[in-house]
């Protein structure tokens, strides 16, 4: 791997673990903590995330559990995750919050995968313009015949074969994503 490429690895790999992450919220049939990730609660004059205000825990295929460490906060991380509006039931249970995630029809299962394929094009799209930076490093640096074109030609082949290899990654997580989305 040549040095233009090896100086942006780490920004091929950013955006491969922000992928993972981001797609990580969308909901498949089954309750998964990492759904509630991007709720934030008012309390104690600033807004807290809400797993750093409790445990939660998924009680079973279809339900979780949200424990606030300190009960006074419960009103506000119902609050919280009403407004989120994530279409779960929720029920405060005096010292804890049950969620009850409804069943997933087929329409809603769809939405996700649209979802799912705007995001991975998101992705794509950054990945291009990581490409697109070590391009212009490749031809700025024979532009001032700090390699010959020889090089360049090379250097851009082998960049072009990283992004290949990373598109994949992303088309193979967005692939196993899916195929838990339409999973009944």
């Amino acid at each position: 791997m040549n040095k233009y490429i090896q100086t942006k690895q780490n920004e091929f790999g950013k955006v491969i673990d922000f992928f993972k992450k981001d797609i990580s919220s969308l909901r498949t049939g089954r309750a998964n903590p990492g759904i509630l990730d991007g709720i934030y609660v008012e309390a104690y004059g600033t807004k807290t995330p809400l797993n750093g205000l409790g445990t939660i825990a998924v009680a079973e295929a279809r339900s979780m559990t949200v424990t606030p460490w300190d009960k006074s906060v419960l009103k506000d991380l119902e609050k919280a995750i009403m407004e989120a509006n994530l279409g779960f039931g929720v029920v405060n249970e005096g010292d804890k919050i049950r969620l009850t995630l409804p069943l997933m029809t087929e329409e809603n299962r769809r939405e996700l995968v649209k979802k799912l394929n705007e995001k991975t094009e998101e992705a794509r799209v950054s990945l291009r313009k990581v490409r697109d930076e070590i391009k212009t490093n490749i031809e700025n640096a024979e532009e001032n015949k700090e390699i010959n074109e020889d090089d360049k030609f090379r250097f851009i082949k082998e960049l072009d074969e990283e992004v290949r290899k990373k598109n994949d990654e992303i088309k193979e997580i967005r692939d196993k994503k899916e195929e838990e989305i339409m999973t009944i």
